[in-house]
């Protein structure tokens, strides 16, 4: 099976990136690497089947778009932060929300560090704390209530399934 080497996304990617917004710590990184095991197998950079999700954490640009026109919009010390993290990659001097569809379409499936961060973010605007980080069970209950949501096609055992395989041998 190809696919990104999980250890290499961690320490290049997941960590620094997470780290560098602010949203870090051993259960976040979990529930990254969690959530791009079961939304793409690390694999997959474009909605099997069809769909308009796209990325190792196949968010949907409706989503993607929430965040930067709306919520980042609201939260301008998180929204600093993402273009402290991603520069020089962070968008034009105009800011978040006018990052053109096109481009942000292409940022989730083609950078891992924006995609990375959106997800991230996706997931701190939930009041929720993180589940322990040890407990693969209340990960998975984590991001199907928040991420999958409760009418996303995603089940526990699916997330628990990949996690074991891709994620745990890995740590």
């Amino acid at each position: 099976m190809m696919g990104l080497h999980l250890r290499q996304l961690r320490l290049q990617v997941v960590e620094p990136v997470l780290r560098a917004i602010g949203m870090g710590g051993e259960a976040a990184i979990r529930l990254m690497l969690g959530t791009a095991a079961v939304e793409s197998r690390l694999r997959y950079l474009a909605q099997v089947g069809g769909g308009p999700a796209l990325g190792i954490y196949q968010m949907e640009p409706a989503t993607a778009r929430d965040i930067v026109g709306r919520y980042l919009d609201q939260r301008q010390d998180i929204a600093s932060r993402l273009s402290d993290a991603l520069a020089p990659c962070a968008p034009a001097p105009r800011g978040w929300r006018h990052m053109p569809d096109g481009a942000l379409c292409f940022r989730l499936a083609a950078d891992l560090a924006f995609a990375t961060a959106l997800a991230r973010v996706r997931y701190f605007w939930v009041p929720e704390p993180l589940p322990d980080a040890s407990d693969v069970p209340a990960i998975a209950r984590y991001w199907k209530r928040h991420f999958n949501t409760l009418g996303g096609a995603g089940t526990e055992a699916k997330f628990i399934d990949a996690y074991r395989e891709i994620v745990s041998p890995h740590l």
